[in-house]
């Protein structure tokens, strides 16, 4: 009787992510590091992963975590800090999490990181476990510390309605304001440019002397203005 061989061939990819938060930085710089990393494992990049985006920004709604979905066990995700997963430690435990329940190989170059299935790197990913667990717990303990602060000097917490948050609207754009007054804009167009009231006009002109100073010239000009007119 015959007897057939069967082989099982299974390619696993290697996979480099690079990120940056403008399109203004450079991605020369993580590439380079990246594949002097590979070449002195012996690996070959299969694919290279680029995006511009705040590392603010959650996983899921970055091209990382379409990557992670569609990576499987015994692929290799390399990158060159640990940071460029994300800025925030919860959120970088998070996706290590998921690299090592999909038994993903994760490699950080600067640092020298090895996220794989040894002890050692469960033992590394406790760590980084235990110490986004403090911080946490710290952030939670400062936030509490400082809103019960904050009441005890009288402040009224949460967020004020109405006319406050479009006074901030004026107040964070003061300068186009006054240049709009310097350039003869009438009190109606900057309200309709601004989308606020009269009122809220007002208040502002009453807190901001440049402003009223802005508005007694533009009205020293029509006053003059009109008297060439009938002069």
């Amino acid at each position: 009787m015959a007897r057939h061989l069967r082989i099982n061939l299974t390619y696993y990819m290697i996979i480099a992510y690079l990120r940056v938060s403008t399109g203004k930085q450079n991605l020369a710089n993580q590439q380079d590091e990246i594949r002097r990393f590979a070449e002195s494992r012996g690996m070959k990049i299969d694919r290279w992963v680029t995006e511009v985006v705040s590392g603010n920004k959650k996983e899921r709604d970055r091209k990382l975590g379409v990557l992670l979905k569609k990576m499987k066990a015994g692929d290799t995700l390399i990158v060159t800090e640990i940071s460029r997963l994300s800025r925030t430690l919860t959120e970088v435990m998070s996706i290590m999490g998921k690299c090592l329940s999909k038994k993903i190989n994760l490699y950080s170059t600067k640092e020298g990181y090895s996220f794989d299935n040894s002890i050692n790197s469960k033992v590394l990913c406790f760590a980084f476990g235990l110490v986004a667990e403090i911080e946490r717990n710290l952030i939670s303990m400062r936030t509490r510390e400082a809103l019960a602060l904050r009441r005890a000097e009288g402040v009224v917490l949460g967020r004020r309605k109405g006319s406050y948050t479009k006074l901030n609207v004026l107040i964070t754009n003061r300068d186009k304001v006054i240049a709009m007054l310097d350039a003869d804009k009438s009190i109606t167009d900057i309200c309709r440019h601004f989308g606020l009231s009269r009122d809220t006009f007002s208040k502002f002109r009453s807190i901001d002397p440049a402003v009223q100073k802005a508005l007694d010239g533009k009205e020293a000009r029509r006053i003059a203005m009109f008297g060439k007119k009938y002069a």
